[in-house]
């Protein structure tokens, strides 16, 4: 039997459409779950050098006190993004992604070394640098940083205080 040119392109197309349905449905009946922020390895390194440059007065002094305070503000900054709407959750996700990435890390920051070997003065520069620059898009993401940080801290309790807080109404609570 023969196989002409008609034959073999039919049998291309239907393949083909065969082949597009069969992805389409299962697409359909395997949809891919929303993908959230992660902090991890040098994001979380970096938002653990930002933390305490931008809390800096607050924190308690003690070393391990200030290693406890820091650890928790970082995780509450971390269940903060994981509240925020997906398309946010990836902006910030790239934000962590650029200062993780080491020569964007150098080139945006100044900072040569990780974020595990940062100095508070350097992350101090760093973000004064971000606050005030005349490119928008640095002076957004060092507010994102600021009020994330800032949320992250004032969203425990035991913090409300300092800043004259008194807590929700009751009436609300």
């Amino acid at each position: 039997m023969e196989t002409t040119r008609r034959t073999f392109l039919k049998a291309g197309v239907l393949a083909a459409a065969l082949l597009a349905a069969g992805g389409g449905w299962y697409r359909v009946t395997h949809p891919a779950p929303p993908r959230g922020f992660v902090l991890d390895g040098e994001a979380r390194a970096a938002l653990d050098a930002i933390v305490p440059a931008i809390l800096a007065g607050a924190l308690p002094d003690a070393p391990a006190d200030k290693a406890r305070a820091i650890a928790a503000t970082t995780e509450r900054v971390h269940q903060t993004i994981l509240g925020l709407p997906l398309a946010a959750q990836q902006e910030v996700q790239d934000l962590f992604g650029l200062l993780a990435l080491a020569p964007a890390r150098r080139l945006l920051t100044g900072i040569p070394h990780g974020w595990a070997a940062a100095r508070d003065v350097e992350v101090a520069a760093f973000l004064q640098d971000w606050r005030v620059h005349r490119l928008a898009l640095l002076r957004t993401a060092y507010a994102a940083l600021h009020d994330l940080v800032l949320g992250g801290w004032y969203s425990d309790p035991a913090h409300w205080d300092a800043i004259g807080y008194p807590g929700p109404l009751k009436a609300l609570a």
